[in-house]
């Protein structure tokens, strides 16, 4: 897989320290850093209303992505556990990823947005650049929720130290996979 390619989350991927391709921020107190964010894709349909065209968005889907060319290890501290606790950070975004899509379709459920443009084309354009930016900015928020979440798993697990406690979020990643 090259390099610039993000790594989909899928059950029958896990992650390898040959996938942590950045160069290891040596400033960093971590041993290691990975980088997961969501892609997202939707639609754009539209109604006639009163002789005026709205657009609505449906069909939000989000895709879970590692990236390895932004990822890095310390290579003395890469051993199975550590892997094992960042494979974690990968399964939190994929666990939260339903809550997520969930919310934003509701934000977005049954709301309609007034169209820009003269022709059918730049309407096409007006509306599918006005949804990606109303998509993006409320992902946005939940982005922060997901760093939150993060942060807690670092901090529950000490970074994957507390080995028990690595378990109970290890268990509830297991269902993920099946």
């Amino acid at each position: 897989m090259s390099s610039c390619n993000p790594i989909v989350w899928s059950k029958e991927i896990s992650l390898n320290w040959s996938d942590y391709q950045a160069e290891l921020n040596p400033a960093s107190f971590e041993d290691a850093h990975s980088v997961i964010k969501y892609r997202y894709t939707w639609t754009v349909n539209s109604d006639n209303t009163d002789e005026q065209i709205q657009f609505f968005i449906e069909n939000i889907q989000l895709t879970s992505e590692f990236f390895p060319h932004l990822s890095w290890v310390r290579l003395s501290q890469a051993n199975l556990m550590l892997l094992k606790h960042e494979q974690g950070h990968f399964d939190l975004v994929e666990l939260l990823k339903s809550e997520i899509t969930k919310n934003l379709q509701i934000v977005f459920d049954q709301k309609k947005f007034s169209v820009r443009g003269h022709t059918q084309e730049q309407q096409k354009q007006s509306a599918r650049e006005y949804s990606n930016m109303l998509i993006s900015k409320e992902l946005e928020k939940w982005e922060k929720h997901l760093f939150q979440k993060q942060e807690e798993y670092d901090k529950y697990t000490n970074y994957g130290q507390i080995a028990e406690k690595q378990l109970e979020y290890d268990e509830r990643f297991k269902e993920l996979r099946k």
